[in-house]
């Protein structure tokens, strides 16, 4: 099976300014990061906030560049230090974290999803309504909700629009910063099974970054932990799952409550035990 995305070497730094007369200090925010994501796959990042994990959506989404390290989308080189091209632009999309500020309030839904066509290809206002129609259904909305403005709706439905909008170009990859941490309970499950279904339909590839590992172990694939922009573990979910290797990926996983019955009840005796 090809790979969709590959990194290779992928670092990032920042120069952070100390003051008047001391020297900038240079923060790695990501350190070598290496790994490839088939087509049709999912791979979830998963760490702790300051690991790393979103500077790399940066990098994967084209919207920063690697102080080092090379970038491959469908078998091409991403060089963005020479300008993004719209081409280049198709091929990878995100969906952020917060439904509430990734849309345009100012913006009828409508024109959310025509507006990357509008800007990358040559279509015609009518084909542009036409596939942002068909768009809206696939994501389980209507036509009806095209001449709306985003504070009509509900979290849960402005993460459709947000998904819709992001695959009107038809990207070999999307990445899903957090897409679902900012939503109920049961909003999350009915949003990782519209992604479940759109990646079974459409083929579609994902980097899904995450923190929670109840989320991970629903939609992943492989699974790459990250721990200070460095990769501490990488494989497939149920191995990593069933095994973590690394000391601080263990750590991660029993600091993570269980919501089984018999842990509740474990939980519930050591605190009366203490209390006692």
């Amino acid at each position: 099976m090809s790979a969709v995305l590959e990194a290779r070497g992928l670092k990032r730094d920042y120069h952070v300014a100390r003051g008047l007369f001391a020297p900038a200090k240079t923060v790695q925010a990501v350190k070598g990061v290496s790994f490839q994501v088939e087509r049709g796959k999912t791979l979830a990042i998963v760490g702790e906030s300051g690991c790393g994990k979103s500077t790399l959506a940066r990098i994967l989404t084209l919207i920063d560049a690697p102080t080092a390290g090379e970038l491959f989308i469908d078998g091409q080189k991403m060089d963005v230090t020479k300008g993004v091209t719209a081409d280049m632009r198709r091929k990878v999309q995100i969906v952020f974290q917060n439904p509430y500020g990734s849309l345009n309030p100012r913006q009828k839904i409508g024109d959310v999803l025509t507006e990357p066509l509008a800007l990358n290809t040559p279509l015609s206002a009518a084909e542009r309504r036409e596939k942002a129609l068909a768009m809206l259904v696939k994501v389980g909305l209507g036509p009806e909700h095209f001449n709306r403005y985003p504070h009509m709706f509900s979290g849960g439905q402005r993460q459709r629009v947000a998904i819709a909008r992001a695959l009107m170009l038809n990207p070999s990859l999307l990445v899903l910063d957090e897409p679902v941490s900012a939503l109920d309970l049961s909003v999350q499950a009915q949003i990782l099974n519209l992604l479940a279904d759109l990646q079974d339909e459409l083929g579609l590839t994902y980097v899904f970054i995450s923190h929670d590992l109840s989320v991970v172990r629903y939609i992943a694939d492989k699974v790459m932990v990250m721990y200070y922009g460095e990769v501490v573990e990488y494989g497939s979910r149920d191995e990593v799952f069933a095994a973590p290797s690394h000391d601080y990926t263990r750590k991660l996983f029993a600091s993570t409550p269980r919501a089984d019955v018999e842990s509740i009840r474990a939980r519930m005796a050591a605190r009366n035990a203490s209390a006692a």
